[in-house]
């Protein structure tokens, strides 16, 4: 059953996707993000190491896509939000090895925050 499961949100995921905009693309990855420090966060609780580490390296993969994906040479904003995603990215990378839920509360602080303002904008 959970294989059925799985593979129908792999699906819609996908499905999801391929019919996205750019902003909408964002919001997907920013969730993605989100739910894996959730996941990670979880671990933490029950002392999965190992579960936690993938976690924190998905999401640490789809912060560090975002970053890439910056423009820096068109203004502040890109800039802003590359400072942004770097404090995120540093706060998972300590989550590695520090147990301190705060540094996941952190970065889903601000991810959040990001996620608020893209779902804000007016569509295109």
């Amino acid at each position: 059953m959970n294989l059925k499961v799985a593979a129908y949100q792999q699906v819609a995921a996908h499905g999801g996707v391929a019919a996205a905009d750019p902003q909408r693309l964002i919001t997907l990855l920013l969730d993605g993000a989100l739910t894996r420090i959730a996941a990670a966060r979880g671990c933490l609780h029950r002392a999965a190491r190992l579960e936690k580490t993938d976690h924190l390296r998905r999401a640490l993969a789809i912060v560090s896509e975002l970053r890439a994906c910056l423009a820096l040479e068109h203004g502040e904003l890109p800039k802003n939000l590359d400072r942004l995603y770097e404090f995120v990215e540093r706060q998972l990378l300590r989550a590695h090895t520090d147990p301190a839920v705060h540094l996941l509360d952190d970065a889903c602080g601000v991810l959040s925050e990001i996620r608020s303002a893209w779902i804000a904008l007016p569509r295109r």
